[in-house]
């Protein structure tokens, strides 16, 4: 059986390290990282002549979504040629949607493949640390505004979506833990 592997949470959680670990433990998979589109999303607020700011309403109306197209397309033509595609991304408004994981569960199972979701589970206090530490221009306005930021970010497990791996990263005996759980339900 096919999988696409969504490696969910807001960010800062370590979906990115998380996701790398997951992929280079499983046979025959393909690695999309929606950061990869940023970019892109600059070259959008370039061409725009508005500030690069992934919080802002200009970001929310006419990117956001847009990534998300962009990597699902890729993954579902990776599905055609590969049996594991990650997904690493934060999902953080689609996973909490029961329609949509049934549409693209639905999706999936036409190709012969099933969604896995994996959601890493991370204190706000230590994404807050982690984010101070990889310095990237995408978290300046978030650390500029952290508490208006964290207050619209949702930490809690995604519900009435089905299945989801709980991936626990809060320290690294938590994600050896974690990694280990997962390379047996994948393998």
């Amino acid at each position: 059986m096919k999988n696409l592997i969504l490696v969910t949470s807001p960010p800062a959680c370590g979906k990115t390290f998380v996701s790398r670990e997951i992929a280079r433990n499983l046979d025959h998979v393909v690695y999309l990282d929606k950061d990869t589109l940023i970019v892109l999303s600059h070259q959008i607020f370039k061409v725009a002549g508005q500030e690069c700011n992934r919080s802002s309403d200009f970001f929310e109306e006419h990117i956001r979504n847009y990534e998300y197209y962009a990597v699902l397309d890729l993954a579902f033509e990776a599905l055609q040629y590969e049996d594991n595609v990650l997904i690493n991304a934060p999902f953080t408004r689609e996973i909490r949607d029961p329609k949509y994981v049934a549409d693209l569960r639905a999706k999936l199972a036409e190709q012969g493949a099933n969604l896995f979701i994996v959601w890493v589970e991370t204190d706000p206090e230590v994404c807050h640390k982690r984010m101070i530490e990889r310095a990237s221009d995408r978290d300046g306005w978030k650390l500029a505004h952290w508490d208006e930021y964290i207050s619209r970010c949702n930490f809690n497990r995604p519900e009435n979506i089905g299945e989801i791996f709980i991936f626990h990263n809060n320290s690294m005996d938590e994600f050896n833990e974690s990694i280990e759980r997962i390379k047996k339900a994948l393998n």
